[in-house]
């Protein structure tokens, strides 16, 4: 694993572990995980799916064309699956 994608990897743990923090209710809460926003929880699962592809090893690669993304990309959005192209086109 080269140093960005221990530097991703590292980051996403973090953020993942402050919004799984937000979960953990009182047993006052009728429904745990409720503190949390739709796109708070769409953040979880994106950053789960990064935390995958770094463990598979494909960290990096545009889900759409397959193409390397770029360090600096990667630097500010770590759970990025595309690369500035293909998310441009996906708009």
């Amino acid at each position: 694993m080269d140093s960005l994608a221990r530097e991703a990897r590292d980051a996403l743990l973090q953020r993942g572990e402050r919004l799984r923090s937000r979960t953990r209710t009182p047993p006052s809460v009728p429904e745990p995980g409720t503190l949390l926003s739709d796109a708070e929880r769409q953040e979880l699962l994106d950053i789960d799916a990064a935390l995958q592809r770094i463990a598979g090893g494909y960290f990096g690669r545009c889900e759409r064309c397959g193409g390397a993304m770029g360090r600096h990309r990667l630097r500010a959005i770590p759970e990025a699956r595309y690369c500035m192209t293909c998310a441009t086109l996906r708009r």
